[in-house]
């Protein structure tokens, strides 16, 4: 750094270092899997009822030869409901993983160019969908505080 600075350590201020030590020891499991919860319900929504990448952008529809293959009923990624009911969430470590096991959904995800699929992002966090995150993370935070 050119100019002038100071270097400080809040970290040692103990004030704050009990504080700190306390957040650090803190079980953030419920909060992780309340996120996890959150994010699958959002994923789930979006195949069901939005049809929409998590950006709010409308997924391509099927081509006029696919189309063709689908029974009344069945809407883009929905067919007979095992991507829907395959949405899932677990929390490992200091992360949690929201997705489905399932090959097609990397292929809907991402899209296949040489086989002729486009992409139909299902999964991700923005706009809205992100805010409740956040919200989450922001209740979880509050409420330590309080404590």
């Amino acid at each position: 750094m050119s100019g002038a600075g100071i270097r400080t350590n809040l970290l040692a201020d103990p004030r704050l270092a009990g504080r700190l030590e306390r957040l650090a020891q803190l079980d953030t499991t419920p909060l992780l899997e309340a996120i996890g919860a959150e994010v699958e319900s959002q994923t789930r929504r979006r195949i069901a009822v939005d049809k929409t990448s998590p950006a709010g952008v409308p997924w391509p529809e099927w081509s006029s030869d696919y189309a063709a293959t689908r029974h009344k009923g069945q809407s883009l990624l929905e067919g007979e409901g095992h991507l829907l009911d395959s949405i899932t969430h677990q929390v490992e470590g200091d992360s949690v993983l929201i997705g489905s096991p399932l090959v097609y959904a990397a292929t809907h995800q991402f899209g296949d160019l040489e086989r002729g699929i486009e992409q139909r992002e299902l999964l991700g966090l923005e706009g809205d969908d992100l805010d409740d995150v956040v919200g989450l993370v922001e209740d979880y935070l509050e409420e330590i505080a309080r404590d």
